[in-house]
């Protein structure tokens, strides 16, 4: 089989195709034909050598996110055969509950072996069914940008219809979170550096656009919005160099969930905190319990992913070239088999 592996952490060279014996499943694991793969900006961390948590070393399969169809199992498997289409759970040791404290030491394509090949085996508590109604490349999109969106909006108190949301930026999180909280009934307001982006965010979700080029003070426009109350929620996918405006965004009690670290900027003032009475969450995906809770979300509102480009499995590395360029709404996405 064909796979991607990493050689030296040197960014867009540390991506290398090689051939691989199949691998064979053993007791508890199932073997997967992977069909399609996506990519998240953590894989654009990790070969720059920016990636703050366990990374993958030399020889290791890339990519956390991918779907395909089971077409072997070994003893003990029980609950999947061939045939099953199924996704990768981000991290392959959290199935429900709080996060548990291993749970960084199982994430594929960071700790352990990825998604980036023709032939994979994981455990039978790892995967998840993905819905029938999306194809292989909808599907592959879930795993990690998905599942954070999913866990963001209701991991720790499910979202209020008639809440007010704000998504940082038009990347795969935010772009899930938006279609998540409009199907909840709750107003989404989104924010890009980009006219055309905005527009099209309008389209998965999005009831007020904001460009923070042209207004940097984005916060202020944001109060404006809601009236002087402020969001209950924000998708924080900028980290140190947006998350005071986003602090200044909430109402009282409001929670900013934080999965990003794409902005540099200074520290967070800890008493504009304490002012407004704010959570601070940081968010590390998801477990198999939320990600099998979004699949039925997923399928009840016909929600569809949003890709913006699907590349052949030979152009792996443009694709990687290309999110690191971040001219995309969405995801991008590797056609496998």
């Amino acid at each position: 089989m064909k796979a991607y592996v990493l050689g030296a952490m040197n960014g867009l060279d540390s991506w290398k195709m090689v051939e691989r014996e199949t691998p064979q499943p053993g007791y508890g694991q199932v073997l997967i034909r992977v069909h399609a793969v996506s990519l998240n900006y953590r894989d654009a961390m990790i070969v720059s050598g920016l990636y703050p948590f366990p990374s993958p070393t030399a020889e290791m399969i890339p990519l956390s996110d991918g779907a395909g169809e089971v077409i072997a199992v070994g003893p003990g498997v029980r609950q999947w055969k061939a045939g099953d289409r199924v996704a990768g759970i981000f991290s392959q040791s959290w199935q429900g509950g709080t996060q548990p404290d291993d749970a960084w030491l199982t994430t594929l394509g960071g700790a352990v072996d990825g998604m980036l090949a023709e032939e994979v085996i994981l455990d039978q508590a790892g995967l998840v069914r993905v819905p029938d109604m999306l194809s292989w490349e909808e599907a592959s999109t879930l795993p990690c940008a998905a599942v954070t969106a999913w866990n963001a909006l209701n991991g720790l108190t499910p979202l209020k219809v008639g809440e007010t949301v704000l998504a940082l930026g038009t990347g795969g999180v935010s772009v899930f979170a938006a279609q998540f909280a409009a199907a909840a009934g709750a107003r989404v307001i989104v924010t890009s550096s980009s006219d055309a982006k905005l527009e099209r965010a309008k389209a998965f979700g999005a009831h007020d656009v904001i460009n923070y080029r042209t207004t940097p003070e984005w916060q202020d426009e944001v109060r404006r919005l809601t009236g002087g109350r402020g969001v209950d929620r924000v998708i924080e996918v900028g980290g140190a160099g947006t998350i005071a405006r986003s602090v200044a965004s909430l109402r009282p009690g409001g929670v900013v969930a934080l999965m990003g670290l794409l902005a540099e900027g200074e520290p967070l003032d800890p008493a504009s905190i304490l002012v407004a009475g704010a959570i601070v969450r940081g968010i590390m995906v998801g477990s198999r319990e939320m990600f099998e809770d979004m699949n039925r979300a997923i399928e009840l509102n016909g929600i569809r992913p949003a890709i913006e480009h699907v590349y052949a499995f030979d152009d792996a590395k443009t694709a990687l070239s290309d999110l690191v360029k971040g001219q995309h709404v969405g995801k991008l996405v590797i056609r496998v088999s």
